[in-house]
């Protein structure tokens, strides 16, 4: 790797002995994947994927100590995933003392350590720290030095910027340091497409069943999706920008996809259209069957798979402000149909704090609250890393949240016909 004076002056150790090991750490990074040289992170912020002082982290914690110790607080400052604990979320004693105990045992440490680095501000800890009422939304062509998958995704797509699918520490390393080495999606020729998708349904496909189907199908290749236009249109609103959202986050999770282009709506795909594929891409034909087909297919790990459900977490990634609004409209009206004045399911809307006061800022908040539906900031998948949550029967509609935890997933319709029923059958 060729690098610049300066970058090479940082390695010799011009600013200290911390910043010689980051800087090798990158160069090292950069040669696995045969990058020739480092290029600036342009990006105003920088985002963490770590934002749990879990105790088996503490490796990773007497780095942050280290770069702290250092001095090397200057770099970028930055947002984070979301907190794992709230104490506004259903649990029982039990996993309490788990949660309290035995796991997140550091987070008291952590945060300290994150207000130290540089993080923008309290409320700063979400997973979709792009999101207008956060306050990072890089723009179109920015360098970026992420690693939380649902945000790389997300940037890459929609708005346009570059990064790579990061390891927690990495990115830190390029916040801190200020430069990232040239790869992958930071370069033009890894930004083409790889796959052609063909949507033919027949009725506006769930954005976390589509995303599931081609992340599956692509893994960590590029996919051009065609089809979309006739629910989505060809602006980027609110509701396609939630949609894409969810469907990202399960692109990436469900498979490891960092970028995708919409024909005629992401901002690559507006700008080079199908100059975009590579030649010879292969074609993946997805209509109303091969989504249920995928769905049929999906594993239900509950111990008793006709169990009561005894939780529901809508939210991963965390929800939008009109998200939050659409779903209090629609379980306030079905509630009324049904004859019920609450939810029958505990219910969790996730969201970042930076959103959820805004959203308490509306008429909507007391009629959620009305409903019984929580409204947290907390990340849904760390509460399901607690091995007594595990054995809980919960449900979701994120399909992020299925794949890497015991929750079943449900579309959002059937999500809102369980928990305002009655009976409350999964």
């Amino acid at each position: 790797m060729i690098l610049t004076p300066e970058q090479q002056a940082m390695l010799d150790g011009s600013k200290g002995e911390v910043m010689a090991k980051i800087v090798k750490t990158l160069v090292m990074y950069g040669d696995t994947f045969g990058a020739e040289r480092m290029v600036p992170v342009t990006s105003e912020y920088g985002h963490t994927v770590i934002s749990y002082g879990l105790k088996v982290l503490g490796p990773v914690l007497d780095v942050f100590d280290e770069i702290i110790d250092a001095g090397l607080t200057d770099g970028q400052k930055f947002t984070a995933d979301p907190r794992p604990l709230d104490k506004n979320v259903p649990s029982n004693l039990l996993e309490d003392l788990i949660f309290k105990k035995l796991m997140y045992t550091d987070q008291a440490r952590y945060e300290k350590q994150m207000e130290k680095l540089g993080i923008l501000n309290d409320d700063a800890y979400t997973c979709t720290c792009y999101l207008d009422q956060v306050g990072n939304k890089p723009g179109k062509g920015d360098i970026l030095s992420w690693a939380e998958s649902s945000a790389v995704v997300y940037a890459n797509s929609v708005l346009g910027a570059r990064c790579n699918r990061n390891s927690g520490m990495i990115e830190l390393f390029g916040s801190v340091a200020g430069f990232v080495p040239e790869f992958g999606f930071l370069t033009d020729e890894g930004r083409k497409a790889d796959w052609i998708i063909e949507v033919r349904c027949e009725k506006k496909p769930e954005a976390q069943l589509l995303g599931s189907a081609i992340g599956m199908k692509v893994m960590e290749a590029v996919p051009y999706v065609k089809g979309l236009d006739k629910w989505l249109g060809t602006e980027l609103n609110d509701d396609a920008c939630a949609y894409l959202k969810d469907f990202g986050a399960a692109t990436a999770s469900n498979g490891a996809v960092g970028l995708y282009h919409i024909d005629g709506l992401t901002p690559e795909a507006k700008e080079l259209g199908e100059s975009l594929i590579r030649e010879g891409a292969p074609v993946y034909v997805i209509d109303d069957a091969e989504l249920e087909s995928v769905k049929a297919n999906y594993p239900v790990i509950w111990a008793d798979k006709d169990a009561r459900p005894e939780l529901c977490f809508v939210g991963c990634p965390h929800l939008t402000l009109k998200q939050l609004c659409d779903w209090t409209d629609a379980i306030d009206k079905k509630l009324e149909v049904n004859g019920l004045k609450k939810v029958s399911v505990p219910t969790v809307f996730t969201a970042s704090p930076a959103v959820i006061k805004e959203f308490n800022k509306t008429d909507k908040a007391n009629i959620l609250k009305r409903s019984g539906v929580i409204v947290s900031y907390i990340c849904a998948l760390m509460y399901m890393n607690n091995p007594l949550c595990k054995k809980k029967a919960v449900i979701t509609c994120s399909n992020k949240l299925r794949t890497y935890t015991s929750a079943r997933y449900y579309t959002e319709d059937e999500i809102l016909n369980i928990i305002t029923s009655k009976e409350a059958k999964a």
